[in-house]
């Protein structure tokens, strides 16, 4: 899944691991809250240092000994990052002091027959390095003393010591990618169809909503291409949203919209399409990015019929008719139904937004577009388009010039939106028109 080390950050709650990450990484990307588990899910991040180019995993808070289902999922989730990774950091609380529970963590992590480096976070001064002299009793060699809040202490002298057997590569900053964002509202499925997609338990997956806080990278290679997906909270209704950990959780999900090449907009088949639904949808479109619909559990669907599928698209027709231009694919997480159709789309539409049209076949259509429905006239006024050329992709943006900007209405707009789909595709991508304003004589 992917080819630079990757070290695991472990450690009981509470102890600072996602503030340490959050240093790491450069950017508040996990959610710091004082609120022990608000990390779930393993979640992770690329960093540099010096050249050397590593990933970073964030795993939720261990208690060994808990019996509760989440905190028995979280475990497991730590487990797994401690699998996957080159090296451990163990992160201990330098106020608190040795916990019981790191012991046993210490313990598990001896076991690993991994490499660990044991850090003690929440030293705050140079005063406060005393207090890491207990934590040798742990046997894990020699513990740093650091503050991920303040930065200060030893953060850059630890990130010397674990990329000390790193490679440094000029090259590997580069992401070709395409980074595709599962969307949608709380137990949709997204983390289902990602764990089927990925054939692990990578995300914690429950009837609970709102399982899932973070939004979650995964890498994958399908077909020679490497794909990011990304899973990411349930966006519910705005006023059914509490503000703290589940708000700072929505807002992720709509910066993953943002940053995405593809939205995958997660649909339940069974309780069909719903207003937030739309929302959601408006969210993608606003913000330019291209759209793949997946309508899941199709596997629950009672009295299939050959039509079904067509029933289901002409009702999304209906309800959210500006999507007209989004595939749609029609999936089951549990049986695993075409799937691998999410990543086949994505790269389409992803071809499809980064796609340029020359100045001169863009002219040709909008011309004929022009010629064959001229705009009606406003108060004796009518609309002359002068030429046209894109402004950019991602999502494609065309300014056409011409000589009244009032004189450009919606509707029509929307006309020559079409009719550049007709020529040219764009599907699965929104388009931007913009009219800047030039007089007859320029």
């Amino acid at each position: 899944m992917n080819k630079k080390p990757v070290i695991a950050v472990v450690g009981r709650p509470n102890v600072g691991k996602s503030t340490f990450v959050n240093r790491l990484a450069g950017a508040r990307n996990s959610i710091v809250d004082d609120t022990p588990g608000v990390t779930r899910d393993r979640i992770y991040f690329d960093v540099e240092w010096q050249h050397k180019y590593f990933t970073v995993i964030d795993t939720g808070g261990i208690i060994p000994d808990d019996e509760g289902e989440m905190m028995i999922s979280v475990f497991d989730q730590a487990k797994i990052a401690c699998e996957e990774a080159d090296k451990i950091i163990f992160l201990v609380d330098g106020k608190e002091g040795i916990n019981p529970v790191d012991y046993d963590i210490a313990n598990i992590l001896r076991r690993s027959e991994k490499p660990v480096v044991l850090v003690v976070n929440k030293i705050d001064n140079p005063q406060s390095q005393a207090l890491t002299g207990e934590f040798y009793a742990l046997a894990l060699g020699e513990p740093q003393g650091l503050s991920a809040l303040h930065g200060s202490g030893g953060v850059g002298d630890l990130l010397d010591l674990i990329t000390e057997d790193f490679e440094a590569d000029e090259e590997t900053g580069g992401n070709t990618a395409v980074r595709i964002a599962a969307v949608g509202r709380p137990n949709a499925g997204k983390s289902s169809i990602i764990n089927a997609l990925l054939d692990t338990n990578r995300v914690i997956v429950s009837d609970v909503s709102g399982t899932t806080r973070d939004s979650i990278d995964s890498s994958i290679t399908y077909k020679g291409r490497e794909f990011v997906i990304v899973d990411t909270a349930g966006i519910r209704k705005k006023a059914r949203v509490d503000y703290g950990v589940e708000k700072f959780a929505v807002d992720r999900a709509i910066r993953s919209i943002r940053s995405c090449d593809a939205a995958l907009l997660v649909i339940d088949a069974v309780e069909g399409i719903s207003d937030q639904d739309k929302k959601i949808s408006s969210i993608i479109i606003e913000a330019g990015k291209a759209l793949i619909i997946a309508v899941n559990k199709w596997d629950l669907v009672e009295n299939k019929k050959s039509g079904t599928i067509n029933q289901f698209e002409k009702n999304l027709s209906n309800e959210i008719p500006f999507l007209e231009y989004a595939p749609k694919i029609f999936i089951s997480a549990v049986t695993k139904q075409r799937l691998n159709q999410i990543f086949d789309k994505a790269q389409e539409v992803y071809e499809q937004a980064v796609k340029r049209v020359s100045t001169g076949l863009l002219n040709k259509v909008v011309k004929e577009a022009y010629m064959l429905n001229p705009p009606q006239s406003v108060k004796g006024k009518r609309l002359k388009i002068f030429y046209a050329t894109q402004f950019g992709t991602q999502p494609p943006h065309f300014v056409i010039f011409a000589n009244n900007s009032d004189l450009m209405k919606d509707h029509y707009k929307r006309y020559l939106e079409n009719k550049l789909r007709e020529a040219f595709g764009f599907f699965g991508t929104p388009i931007r028109i913009s009219v800047r304003e030039r007089s007859d004589k320029k």
